[in-house]
């Protein structure tokens, strides 16, 4: 598989990424998936620290024991700042959370359950609105300094929101962790309806595709798959689901493809150099959907994708 050079490190990380939430569910199924991303040539691994309540680092750990020379071949990307209610105390509510205190303790967590010394990457999962900037740059240097973390990113962060924190950090942010897919695209046309009057919906993007592109932030994409929308029987689906699903899979017969590859090849298209981050646990769809890398799509593809994901024309 290609990879990207991600910007500000010295990481080589692969077009598509892998991601672990729903190891402890599937555990066995998931290590084989696990297995199969590697034998495609993924190199990257994202968790979080809620993800299983914890449990999937812990799944995933057991391929690092199984494999003793693997951790130096991979790159491991965890989150943390959520918080759900009744923790750690009954009658707590459910918060984000980026003070000093949480985000080390978070980190010395994470490290344990996947039985490794050192991240990657860290991401703060979701903004938090009581934010304190010295505290967050503070706890990045101290988790720096001491080797736990190597860089730095966030998930779901708009531009004002990465450029406040980047503001006060002493290391650049390298990535931002965003729902992006052929349906779930308002971050692409927040660019194509600027200043129209269609549609009457408002995208609020904020500039933040533009934002990371200027400042070689990579996004990756969560869900890119639609949260499996898509997958839905026929008649089940709207009239633009149904239009978007038939071009889809016209251009996967004639790029002899899954339908899947060609959503992650839409995605791989983008001159943005977008990370998909894909979580089946089905050992055969990860092959299937990681034919992606091979695909080129041309223009007149990508915006075929386009117009029949959206029940209005190009302004």
């Amino acid at each position: 598989m290609k990879q990207y050079c991600l910007t500000s490190t010295d990481l080589s990380v692969s077009r598509i990424a892998f991601g672990c939430m729903r190891l402890a569910g599937k555990e066995q199924e998931g290590l084989r998936a696990v297995q199969a991303a590697i034998n495609c040539g993924i190199n990257f691994f994202d968790h979080a620290d809620i993800y299983g309540a914890g449990r999937s680092e812990e799944v995933f750990s057991r391929i690092l024991i199984r494999n003793p020379g693997l951790r130096g071949k991979i790159i491991l990307q965890s989150k943390c700042g959520i918080r759900f209610a009744d923790t750690p105390q009954f009658g707590m509510p459910p918060r984000f959370d980026f003070s000093y205190d949480h985000i080390l303790a978070s980190v010395d967590g994470i490290l344990k359950r996947l039985g490794t010394d050192y991240l990657d990457i860290l991401l703060l999962h979701r903004p938090d609105p009581l934010v304190e900037l010295e505290e967050v740059a503070a706890a990045f240097l101290a988790l720096q300094k001491s080797g736990k973390v190597r860089h730095f990113g966030v998930s779901n962060h708009n531009a004002s929101q990465i450029a406040l924190l980047a503001g006060s950090l002493p290391m650049p942010i390298v990535a931002n962790q965003l729902e992006v897919s052929v349906e779930h695209n308002q971050l692409i046309e927040e660019g194509i309806i600027f200043n129209q009057n269609t549609p009457d919906s408002p995208v609020r993007g904020n500039g933040t595709l533009e934002y990371c592109r200027l400042h070689h932030i990579m996004i990756q994409a969560w869900s890119p798959l639609a949260g499996g929308r898509l997958g839905r029987p026929v008649e089940t689906l709207s009239p633009t689901g149904y239009a978007l699903i038939s071009v889809l899979q016209d251009i996967a017969h004639d790029h002899q493809v899954s339908v899947e590859a060609i959503m992650i090849a839409w995605l791989l298209r983008h001159p943005a150099h977008m990370q998909p981050i894909i979580g089946t646990m089905n050992p055969e769809r990860v092959i299937d959907i990681c034919a992606a890398d091979e695909v080129k799509l041309s223009r007149e593809e990508w915006y075929r994708i386009y117009n029949a994901s959206k029940p209005y024309r190009l302004p």
